[in-house]
């Protein structure tokens, strides 16, 4: 099984799902492909199309694939990855008004440079890359997150200032101001 996620971007995306629908079409796509397509509206029978699918449901269609076909956001890219899946990403491109920028195409590029993934601009490419993920090998994905909060606490533990000395003198003066005019009101009113 193919799964396809488009994110929840507001922008269609119907470029990436017109490729999978004429690789189906040529039999180069045989297995059965579910879509979570987001805000994209595009009819196949070919392909069964989920605006959204539950989180639950969600987790076991990428169980369940062979391989992840995705857009290129880093949530979808990092939930395949650290499901051990073979990941082909199509970056929504600005070019085709499908994002503002293109940051995902930097995102996929570095992704694929690591080796974790298969990157596809042209939907030309998106045969070839079918066969490639199915003897494709990524990269163990391992999360930098232990050593990133590990960092963290090491700063706040070297630098750290009490809520009071970083906000104390604002609060003092704020008090101060306060009582000022709450005198001056009660001097104009006698």
């Amino acid at each position: 099984m193919i799964f396809v996620t488009l994110g929840t971007q507001d922008k269609s995306f119907t470029r990436l799902l017109e490729g999978i629908e004429k690789e189906i079409d040529k039999k180069n796509i045989k297995e059965k492909v579910i879509v979570q397509a987001g805000y994209t509206k595009y009819d196949s029978k070919k392909m069964e199309i989920y605006d959204y699918i539950p989180q639950d449901d969600f987790e076991n269609y990428m169980k369940k694939a062979d391989i992840i076909i995705t857009h290129g956001g880093v949530g979808s890219i990092l939930s395949a990855l650290k499901m051990k899946k073979k990941i082909i990403a199509v970056p929504r491109e600005e070019k085709y008004k499908e994002h503002e920028n293109n940051h995902q195409l930097q995102i996929v590029e570095e992704f694929e440079n690591k080796g974790y993934l298969i990157k596809v601009t042209d939907m030309k490419e998106l045969k070839s890359a079918i066969e490639k993920a199915k003897k494709f090998n990524p990269k163990e994905y391992h999360s930098n997150n232990k050593k990133f909060m590990e960092k963290l606490e090491k700063e706040l533990k070297e630098k750290h200032i009490s809520w009071w000395n970083r906000y104390g003198i604002g609060i003092f003066l704020f008090l101060l101001l306060y009582m000022i005019i709450m005198i001056i009101i009660k001097t104009s009113i006698k």
